[in-house]
């Protein structure tokens, strides 16, 4: 396959993937019994449209798959298997494998893992789709629908119609005219009016047609609602009749009360024990799934899954395509007038130039700014995707943990509609999976001993997002364990992290910073820590490479919040250009919060930490130049940079204060990459490179380094 073919399949196999996941979690949340039809019709669909894509690019595994997927699918929508537990989990395990599937897909490879998974999920699905027992009678005889209407209609359409009899529902034929002119949008109108109050079964050309000018349908409807209510909901051109008998609702017959336990669903010849979710077996052979993320082949090593896509794609609308091409439009005009000027300027040399030309070069320069910010703009847009793109499969994942894991758990979701950069919300993914994975492993209790510390025996996980100013604030916090400061000291001394007597120095947030030191999670015996710093040090890695801070706030037995703060994006920026020791360096302007100056003699020296007072603020005070290791001159004041992210703050000292300026960061690579402090480099006007400072680094990395002494400091 084509490399371009390549990439354009798994963008819109990918985009399938994910309606699947998000209509199947919306599936499990109604739970088993009778399923929503529209969100049954849009899986069936989505599974269709995945077999047709795979066998169209010669993907026969992912096209067999997902045929033997869309199969069940029809069989449930046709009402010959019933959704059950069992039902849910082999689609879930299905979406699964068929990522696994399209990632090998994407890399080109073709492992023996994965056929056998596929192999081991399709034979279940063509099991399960087998069906029970067609039930004797029908219940539409009972009603009695006119035989020429029942003839004309599908399968489909008469499971549909079984299924609202069964529930006592009104069946009702609505009788639609419309104007030729029109009657698409009327009939939408008319499905939307009806949709709240029952389901429109099926949509026919009736069979009395209108005149020459209109069209009519018949929409057979069934609804709980009296004729009263329906007929009020009817537009202009519609009227209402019965369509049979009306059907009696069956007898409701009381619940035993001695019911047993529900058990979670065990599949053919599998016995599931501990925390492994439930696994697909056949053969002796099966996956599963653990709550730490990890999925496993019997008898084979765990394979760390991953929930960033599988592309960079973005969709974008086109109304902001049309304003890009706009303001590439008014970019060509400008670059004409000013060739039209360079022109003119060459023909005359050696002459002066009227003044009149700079005046108008002038004008064009300031043309040039407004469009280039227009442009620059509609960049970011086109880059600026939902969070709730990562949030939904997180979402997903989580509700499978939480079946599996024994524990009442409410897992809550907001702010997936907050935009950012798209390759910032595929890095976030994996610390936000692994957040919420030591969340639910070890921060939240079990019932009992939340019910024994006097809590609510259900437990709360939340991930929240929300917009300030340039930046956005991402929240997983629980109401569980909480972090044990003693323990914390404790391994830290013992991992030689820290000393003793810098213990008892430590501020209580710098004490619990230190579950983000490697110490914490390389060692086994950490997971006496109630689990939480395994791993952690990776999440703020990976965050400091996209410019973010990580932040905690802890109390014991009451829970954990980790407060991740993050640019709205990396690509082009606004930055403040200084100047330190003859050398120059951009500071974002989204973290800057003002610029002041300090005269040496109000420095002041507390806990050995050099800190500046701010309108009855004291902050934290840090010399760039000592930083980098750059020469000193004495000053009798200092020009002080005061950036912020999320509640901290700190100022950082330069010489001299450039101007701004947009910019583009490029990555540092070799032995450059990975310095602290520094997010990059980017090019300047004059061809000369400069390093870009990594505000949060410098917070979270020299906030922690060696004082300087009050005599340094005079």
């Amino acid at each position: 396959m084509a490399p371009r073919a390549l990439t354009d399949f798994v963008a819109e196999a990918t985009e399938i993937l994910d309606t699947l996941d998000r209509e199947l979690m919306a599936l499990e949340e109604r739970g088993s019994g009778d399923p929503d039809p529209d969100r049954l019709n849009a899986i069936f669909r989505a599974s269709h449209s995945l077999k047709g894509l795979s066998a169209m690019f010669g993907l026969e595994g992912l096209a067999r798959l997902s045929h033997r997927a869309e199969d069940l699918l029809d069989a449930l929508r046709l009402g010959k298997v019933h959704l059950d537990d069992t039902l849910l989990e082999a689609l879930s395990q299905t979406v699964d494998v068929l990522h696994a599937m399209l990632g090998e897909a994407a890399r080109g490879e073709d492992t023996a893992d994965v056929k056998e998974r596929a192999e081991v999920v399709s034979a279940e699905l063509r099991r399960l789709a087998r069906g029970q027992a067609v039930e004797s009678g029908d219940v539409l005889d009972a009603i009695g629908i006119d035989p020429s209407v029942r003839a004309v209609f599908t399968e489909y359409e008469e499971h549909r119609l079984r299924e609202n009899v069964k529930k006592g529902v009104g069946l009702w034929k609505v009788r639609a005219v419309f104007g030729l002119d029109d009657f698409d949008t009327r009939l939408t109108e008319l499905n939307r009016a009806l949709k709240p109050l029952g389901e429109v079964v099926s949509t026919l050309p009736s069979s009395q047609p209108g005149d020459d000018a209109s069209i009519a349908f018949d929409l057979i409807f069934g609804s709980g609602r009296d004729r009263e209510e329906i007929q009020g909901a009817l537009i202009e051109g519609s009227s209402l009749s019965p369509l049979g008998r009306v059907p009696v609702p069956p007898p409701s017959v009381p619940l035993p009360t001695n019911l047993p336990p529900k058990k979670a669903p065990v599949w053919d010849d599998v016995s599931v024990s501990g925390p492994a979710l439930t696994p697909i077996s056949s053969s002796g052979s099966g996956i599963s799934s653990s709550p730490s993320g990890l999925t496993r082949l019997s008898g084979g090593a765990p394979v760390e899954t991953s929930m960033r896509s599988l592309t960079n794609t973005v969709r974008v609308d086109i109304g902001r395509l049309d304003g890009l091409m706009n303001s590439i439009g008014e970019l060509l005009l400008i670059r004409s007038n000013i060739e039209r000027l360079a022109e003119a300027a060459r023909q005359t040399q050696g002459t002066a130039l009227p003044k009149l030309w700079g005046q108008e070069l002038q004008r064009e320069a300031r043309s040039l700014e407004r469009r280039l910010d227009e442009l620059q703009k509609g960049v970011l847009e086109v880059r600026m995707v939902p969070l709730g793109q990562v949030f939904d499969k997180l979402a997903r994942l989580m509700r499978r943990l939480v079946k599996e894991s024994g524990k009442d758990i409410a897992f809550d979701v907001s702010g997936g509609d907050v935009e950012l950069d798209k390759l910032i919300v595929e890095e976030l993914s994996d610390p936000l999976m692994h957040l919420l994975r030591n969340a639910l492993d070890h921060g939240v209790e079990q019932p009992e001993q939340r019910q024994a510390r006097g809590k609510s025996g259900r437990a709360t996980i939340g991930l929240v997002a929300r917009q300030q100013g340039n930046h956005v604030i991402i929240e997983v916090k629980d109401d569980g364990n909480g972090l044990d400061e003693a323990r914390i000291r404790e391994v830290a001394i013992e991992r030689g992290l820290v000393t003793r007597d810098q213990t008892e120095e430590m501020e209580r947030r710098e004490l619990l910073n230190l579950v983000f030191q490697p110490g914490f999670s390389t060692r086994r015996d950490v997971s006496e820590l109630s689990g939480r710093g395994v791993g952690l040090d990776v999440v703020k890695t990976n965050l400091q490479r996209l410019s973010g801070l990580i932040d905690i706030e802890s109390r014991r037995a009451q829970g954990t919040t980790f407060t991740l703060t993050l640019p709205l994006t990396l690509a082009i920026i606004r930055a403040l250009m200084v100047s330190v020791s003859g050398r120059t360096y951009a500071i974002p302007l989204n973290s800057v919060l003002e610029i002041v100056q300090i005269r040496t003699d109000a420095l002041k020296t507390i806990e050995k930490r050099e800190v500046i007072e701010v309108r009855g603020q004291t902050l934290p005070f840090i010399r760039l130049a000592r930083v980098f290791g750059l020469p000193e001159e004495p000053r009798v004041a200092h020009y002080v940079v005061l950036v912020g992210l999320a509640q901290q703050r700190l100022g950082l000292a330069i010489d001299d204060l450039l101007g701004q300026q947009d910019i583009v960061t490029k990555p540092l690579s070799g032995r450059l990459r990975g310095i602290p402090g520094i997010a990059g480099a980017t090019e300047l006007g004059d061809r000369r490179a400069v390093l870009v400072l990594d505000v949060g680094a410098l917070m979270e990395e020299l906030m922690r380094a060696t004082p300087t002494s009050t005599r340094d400091s005079a």
